[in-house]
């Protein structure tokens, strides 16, 4: 359920959100002052605020915590693209200024490059990984780690070479993970579900004014749904509004074999 929602694009987002903050107080409001549990419902009345304080910082810190690691994972995201792509420029460099001829690695070099960007990248957005993209790697990795270049090209290029190689192997496998990851999901269950346990908090320290038992609720759902909703758009750093680009590995595309 909250994976479905996270997957829709952001007017879907914020339109779950909507009729959900919004249409809590409203059915709230018919409960307490116009249904047939009306009576029972203001018998509460009485309750003052600071009663209900723990519910609302409960609800605080978690979207709190839940926007802290969204924001980390974006920023994971943008490292690990960047470093995967300094390293294949890397290993291109290496090739272009070795003694040797590498033509081969180049080869390989941009095939994976071509891969990445047209086969994994949109795999990526559904969740899904590319046996292309894992050969197009393992090919690069075969060119790189042939003993002759340690003997043509000397031993600290073909080791600077395998390193880098590695390392592109390590940012990728970092990429995938993130671009995969649902540890998220429980977390947000949790702190929706606290958003409207605030609501209701909220509504019975109005039991006794019906304008001020709407227009404290409208507040706070407002503030919820665009907390909540901007939070969202960024939770699939390589999905959404906010994704990260591909564009650093993309422009590899353009050096020469």
């Amino acid at each position: 359920m909250i994976r479905a929602w996270l997957d829709l694009p952001p007017a879907g987002i914020f339109g779950v959100l909507i009729v959900l903050y919004f249409g809590t107080p409203l059915l709230l409001a018919v409960i307490a002052f116009r249904g047939p549990l009306a009576r029972p419902v203001q018998s509460l009345t009485g309750v003052v605020a600071p009663f209900f304080n723990g519910v609302a910082i409960l609800f605080a810190l978690l979207t709190g915590f839940l926007a802290a690691d969204v924001a980390e994972r974006g920023r994971q995201a943008y490292r690990v693209v960047h470093t995967e792509a300094g390293e294949l420029r890397n290993i291109h460099t290496l090739s272009v200024a070795s003694a040797s001829d590498m033509r081969a690695i180049r080869a390989a070099l941009k095939t994976y490059v071509t891969s990445v960007v047209t086969e994994e990248w949109p795999a990526m957005d559904d969740m899904r990984l590319s046996p292309n993209t894992g050969a197009a790697y393992d090919a690069l990795l075969h060119e790189v780690s042939i003993p002759s270049i340690a003997k043509d090209s000397g031993q600290a290029v073909h080791s600077a070479l395998l390193t880098a190689t590695l390392r592109v192997g390590t940012a990728r496998n970092d990429r995938l993970a993130l671009s995969s990851d649902h540890t998220n999901d429980l977390k947000w269950l949790v702190v929706i579900v606290l958003g409207l346990l605030t609501q209701v908090g909220i509504g019975l320290v109005h039991l006794e004014k019906p304008r001020a038992f709407l227009a404290s609720l409208a507040v706070f759902a407002s503030a919820a749904i665009v907390a909540l909703g901007i939070i969202a758009l960024q939770e699939y750093p390589f999905d959404g509004t906010f994704q990260v680009s591909s564009q650093p590995i993309k422009t590899l595309q353009a050096l020469s074999e």
